[in-house]
């Protein structure tokens, strides 16, 4: 087996995880205010039964999905629906990919051009997506330990600094802009496509699918606290606050004594991001190999990421129109990628166990 169960926890909670907090924050405090926690409720209560859904099937056949698809509607069905994939995790890829540049400028390197500086990850990139799941799995054991002090280091210093008065009263927003909210972000929400293609590739046994379903909402429960201390530490004026992980933390009193010890946290955090922002490059290629059958995975990678630059160089100045764009129209992509096809699997022909 290429990869284990326990990595693909360590995935689900960590990544789920990283991957909402830099901007996920202040777009849900525009949305809904106070009430953003509802609004991230409503996306990761849809995501956790989906989650569930495809780790369940996973204890019904040794399959890959390539291989369900094949046998059920033929191989070239099963290449386009690979290769629509791809394009899909590419997709994916673009307004984490622009995030992280302007986040890492603005936060590390701001007298830098945040676009020279960010060119680097892309050698990174082009190394790890040219890895097998085996890879991706190891990958994860080094993330979550990494993940989990970096996390105890910023909650530590954020806590204390909550207004609890932020969040009253509750439910006052519109029924309309919490599912607005929901909606506008759900772009954000991958996780069961990472089931779908991890499965055929672990060995399923009993009691995995609680495993990954309950290592989501673990995930689920740590962007939910960091919601609860972002907005209760900013309140009305978080929806203006960026790169929320790096706010948190400000008004922890030593910081004005010896500086931003928070520097350390967030420098070790963006090493589990970047993990993070990658793993969608890398099923992207794995989508590209089983759709063209071409086997080199240098190359495959080299095109991948020339793709991701290219796109990243077109949106460099035209951030803000991107993101507009996947609020308003990719929430039709992702339900049907990452929600629709991963409960529908259910009804591909299979082999039970």
């Amino acid at each position: 087996m290429k990869i284990s169960v326990r990595q693909i926890c360590f995935i689900l909670l960590c990544y789920n995880a990283v991957s909402k907090m830099l901007l996920y924050p202040t777009v849900l405090s525009h949305y809904c205010g106070r009430d953003l926690l509802f609004a991230a409720l409503i996306d990761f209560a849809v995501q956790a039964v989906v989650v569930w859904a495809v780790s369940f099937l996973c204890s019904r056949t040794d399959k890959t999905f390539f291989q369900l698809l094949e046998g059920t509607f033929g191989n070239i069905f099963a290449r386009i629906i690979y290769g629509l994939f791809a394009l899909f995790f590419i997709a994916a890829t673009i307004v984490p990919l622009c995030e992280q540049k302007l986040y890492v400028h603005t936060i590390f390197y701001d007298t830098v051009p945040p676009l020279l500086i960010f060119l680097p990850f892309f050698f990174f990139s082009i190394y790890a997506a040219g890895k097998k799941f085996t890879n991706i799995g190891r990958s994860a054991d080094v993330c979550m330990p990494i993940f989990v002090l970096s996390m105890i280091f910023v909650f530590s210093m954020s806590v204390l600094e909550i207004k609890w008065n932020s969040f009253m009263p509750v439910l006052k927003t519109p029924v309309k802009d919490l599912f607005g909210g929901a909606l506008g972000t759900v772009f954000r929400f991958a996780e069961p496509c990472y089931v779908l293609m991890f499965m055929g590739h672990f060995k399923y046994k009993k009691g995995d699918a609680a495993k990954m379903t309950f290592s989501y909402i673990g995930g689920a429960l740590t962007v939910l606290l960091f919601l609860f201390t972002f907005y209760g530490i900013y309140g009305d004026i978080a929806q203006s606050r960026q790169f929320a992980v790096s706010k948190i933390s400000l008004f922890f009193p030593a910081i004005d004594t010896i500086g931003r010890i928070d520097l350390i946290a967030l420098y070790i955090l963006e090493i589990v991001m970047l993990f993070a922002l990658v793993l969608n490059v890398q099923l992207a290629l794995h989508c590209v190999m089983q759709c063209t059958g071409y086997q080199n995975r240098v190359v495959l990678s080299l095109a991948v990421n020339a793709v991701l630059i290219i796109l990243l160089m077109v949106f460099d100045h035209g951030f803000n129109n991107l993101h507009t764009f996947y609020a308003k129209w990719m929430w039709i992509a992702f339900a049907v990628f990452a929600n629709a096809i991963p409960v529908l699997a259910w009804t591909l022909r299979r082999k039970e166990r």
